[in-house]
């Protein structure tokens, strides 16, 4: 099966972080639109979070993204698909 086929994958979207500035974090998806990302409590009060999505923002790398909720995640495609 390809990973494309996956309706798993459906739900992700990938994102380049445009954006970093205590407490907004601003992506942009593959479709063209501007999301706000939403952190949780911990992210927010982490200083190695905020470091490391600034960097990520810098590096212009593209992130996977919740779809529905614009929520940062844990894993990637791959990840995704095997399951």
């Amino acid at each position: 099966m390809l990973i494309d086929d996956n309706p798993k994958i459906k739900t992700i979207t990938p994102a380049q972080i445009t954006k970093v500035f205590y407490p907004y974090v601003i992506a942009k998806t593959e479709a063209g639109s501007y999301v706000n990302i939403k952190l949780s409590d911990q992210e927010r009060k982490d200083p190695l979070f905020w470091e490391s999505i600034a960097n990520i923002a810098k590096a212009k790398l593209w992130v996977p993204i919740g779809e529905k909720f614009h929520q940062l995640l844990a894993y990637d495609w791959t990840y995704s698909a095997a399951y």
